[in-house]
């Protein structure tokens, strides 16, 4: 396909993950996830079709499917890519292109559906007039290539071989004649493992002053250990002009601290690992691999979202990792930015501040009751603890 000089021929790859049990900790339905681009290996912020492999049709609204539905897909335009130096070839040459492309160059079909406003109702294939959508109905309906099938029997498969719950990553390329062969790509297979503690946390009240952080909205459940540091960026010297700086400087703190075998939690404004730098702090996962929980905050003017559905976050919920994000203008959330201004600063950058404890910090995760809380060191929210509870 040729648009404006752009090659998506590959536009038709229908990328995704399968889950099983714990993925609910990750406010992500326990089955699979499917998005039509071409991925980049940090977080695309695009809307995913959800579906548990065994029952692949879910009953959502036709509307909810308006309003959430993938609307672009990415391309790689080849001009830039073949330009660009072979360590930056998929982020130079990533291009966000219109439905309304796919459907010209005809890889729309298996993965679209049609919205008619008329009747409230969608309907498979993009063959009627209508709000192009898309579905992914062509492959979960099993009339093209029998996606759930083969997902449940991997996921099946894994857990036998690993003992344990596991997470599969998967790519398919559909073919665009019938003499040609669909192909199925098994990425890698990765054990699923979710904070220290499997337990529910309970949470009823949290004594004023105790926590350091509060959020409503969280991925994990049970408790994360162990962490005695925190990387947060400074909100005296932020600017979104210089956000690619800021990635670097992480990138720089978390080699430090991963070869002393510390894991740290990273505070800071936007979506971590956005492709757009104006967005939030476009790092790379080799810059945070050490990471044990992130906090996401609020920016001035956008309300920010957990990023779902991206390999980034992938990562993030096969190494157990919490994520949290704050609405600084919510009175139940906070981040209580003057104390860790005042705590002495191990490292400080022209952009960040890394404090580091004596004493670990504890993090209580429970996405069921939509609640999480890092205590400061010296406190905490379990009974046998004796410094509080905190609750839904």
């Amino acid at each position: 396909m040729k648009e404006k000089g752009i090659d998506a021929s590959r536009v038709g790859v229908v990328t995704g993950k399968g889950d099983s049990q714990t993925v609910d900790n990750y406010l992500v339905p326990s089955g699979a996830s499917f998005v039509s681009d071409v991925p980049n290996t940090s977080a695309v912020d695009e809307s995913a079709v959800k579906a548990q492999p065994r029952k692949p049709i879910q009953s959502f609204s036709p509307r909810d499917y308006v309003d959430n539905s993938q609307k672009t897909f990415f391309a790689l335009d080849l001009g830039k890519a073949e330009a660009a130096p072979q360590a930056t070839l998929v982020e130079a040459g990533l291009t966000q292109l219109d439905l309304s492309v796919a459907e010209r160059d005809g890889t729309l079909v298996p993965v679209g559906s049609v919205y008619s406003i008329d009747n409230e109702a969608i309907y498979d294939g993009i063959g009627r007039p209508g709000v192009r959508i898309v579905t992914m109905a062509g492959v979960l309906k099993g009339q093209l290539f029998p996606l759930p099938e083969v997902t449940s029997f991997l996921l099946k498969t894994g857990v036998a071989a690993c003992s344990c719950q596991v997470e599969i990553e998967f790519a398919v390329n559909l073919s665009s004649t019938p003499d040609e062969p669909h192909e199925f790509a098994f990425l890698q297979i990765r054990p699923l493992v979710v904070g220290t503690s499997g337990q529910d946390v309970e949470m009823e009240r949290v004594a004023p002053g105790q926590a350091m952080c509060l959020a409503r909205k969280v991925m994990g459940n049970g408790f994360l250990e162990d962490i005695t540091d925190v990387i947060y960026v400074r909100r005296d010297t932020f600017e979104r002009s210089k956000t690619v700086d800021i990635a670097s400087e992480i990138g720089e703190l978390n080699a430090t601290l991963r070869q002393a075998g510390r894991r740290y939690l990273l505070v800071g404004p936007g979506r971590w690992g956005s492709a757009d730098p104006w967005l939030g702090i476009p790092v790379r996962w080799s810059q945070i691999s050490g990471v044990g929980c992130i906090v996401e905050t609020g920016l001035e003017d956008i309300c920010v979202d957990p990023s779902q559905g991206s390999h980034f976050f992938q990562n993030i919920m096969a190494f157990g990792i919490g994520y949290l994000t704050v609405d600084l203008h919510h009175a139940a959330d906070k981040v209580d930015y003057g104390w860790l201004d005042a705590q002495d600063a191990a490292t400080e950058t022209p952009h960040l501040r890394h404090v580091a404890f004596t004493r670990s910090l504890e993090i209580a995760l429970n996405a069921r009751r939509g609640f999480a809380v890092v205590m400061k060191p010296g406190h905490s929210i379990r009974d046998d603890h004796g410094s509080g509870s905190v609750g839904a």
